[in-house]
């Protein structure tokens, strides 16, 4: 009989400009460090309704791509430093929670979705919100969700 392979855990984040992001980012790194998992990032580039003027709507889905791959750069190079491995890079194109369920579907290295909760009045979020409202049943993994104002300290003391 074959030993079993242990499968290595990837903490899928979703990769945004919002403040809420770090506190995912660091639960997820330490977590990838502390199970000899990695962390995958995930950002989906929504196609511009600007459909009037074709080259008007390309040129600004060119700007927004390239825009995206700055800012998942940026955070791939945060999660290389803090893990000492480049992580796994997503990007897609269209609608991010509709990426975001097809790339969990087809992504079966991906064991746990961590996403950073905005605090305050205006909510949680949109990614946290639908999570919790019209996908829960329908992402078929562990979801952590982490509040977004947790410090380094108190973020390594969960982990």
């Amino acid at each position: 009989m074959c030993p079993k392979k242990k499968q290595r855990k990837t903490f899928l984040i979703v990769v945004d400009d919002s403040s809420e992001l770090n506190a995912a980012l660091n639960f997820a790194c330490k977590r990838a460090i502390n199970t000899s998992g990695k962390v995958a990032l995930f950002h989906a580039v929504e196609l511009s309704d600007f459909h009037h003027f074709a080259s008007i709507a390309e040129l600004m889905e060119i700007e927004a791509r390239s825009e995206a791959e700055k800012l998942i750069q940026r955070v791939a190079a945060d999660v290389q430093k803090q893990t000492k491995q480049m992580p796994v890079l997503f990007l897609r194109q269209g609608k991010t929670i509709e990426q975001l369920l097809h790339l969990i579907n087809e992504e079966k290295d991906i064991a746990v979705l961590v996403l950073g909760a905005r605090m305050g009045e205006e909510g949680p979020g949109p990614i946290v919100t639908a999570v919790s409202g019209q996908l829960a049943g329908k992402i078929s993994l562990p979801v952590t969700i982490i509040p977004g104002n947790l410090t380094v300290d108190e973020i390594e003391a969960l982990t």
